[in-house]
């Protein structure tokens, strides 16, 4: 993530992000409540875009976030960590039995910025929105490197992700980017099954 769209964050503050969104999904799952904590560090207190996402034997179980900054960053944590539990339409309501398996990865991005044209987006540092009217896609930046896709692939698959023809971005289409800093569990050796 460029330094001019956001500060990084430094160890402590990604442990304390991740501690929380499994604190969280703990709780929530297990006893129908959220934890109450309000932390005094300002960067974590500050509106910040972010996804979570959960992942078991290292596939996906479920992601979702949000993209611009609209909530406290450890709050959007808490929130976005129980929906991607249980609101990822991809995936049946994550089970308490499934957390000692589950890894958690938190992505804070920069502010959307829109693109003028393809060329412009540089794979595995940007994350990018494709919308054409109604329709609207969200990849994040590690995902083309994790299944080696080219710039091309990439854009068809952010355009089906919007539920749009995958070619649909020659004929144009509106492209925002945008940069994450992303850090995990595993990062850390923080999940149950490592300790």
């Amino acid at each position: 993530m460029s330094e001019e769209n956001s500060e990084f964050f430094n160890d402590q503050e990604k442990i304390f992000l991740l501690k929380l969104a499994r604190e969280t999904l703990n709780l929530y799952l297990k006893q129908g409540r959220w934890p109450e904590v309000i932390p005094d560090n300002p960067k974590l207190i500050r509106k910040q875009g972010v996804f979570v996402t959960l992942k078991i034997n290292g596939e996906l179980r479920g992601c979702i976030g949000y993209p611009l900054p609209v909530k406290p960053l450890y709050q959007a944590v808490m929130e976005m960590a129980v929906a991607a539990a249980t609101e990822d339409y991809r995936f049946p309501p994550l089970s308490p039995e499934e957390l000692d398996r589950l890894s958690i990865e938190i992505s804070v991005l920069t502010r959307p910025k829109k693109v003028n044209r393809p060329e412009e987006v540089i794979v595995g540092r940007h994350g990018i929105i494709i919308s054409k009217g109604y329709n609207q896609g969200l990849l994040l930046p590690q995902v083309p490197l994790e299944y080696g896709w080219d710039l091309e692939t990439y854009l068809s698959h952010g355009c089906l992700k919007a539920g749009l023809h995958p070619d649909e971005w020659r004929r144009g289409v509106n492209i925002e980017v945008f940069e994450a800093q992303v850090f995990s569990e595993d990062d850390y050796n923080l999940r149950a099954d490592q300790a």
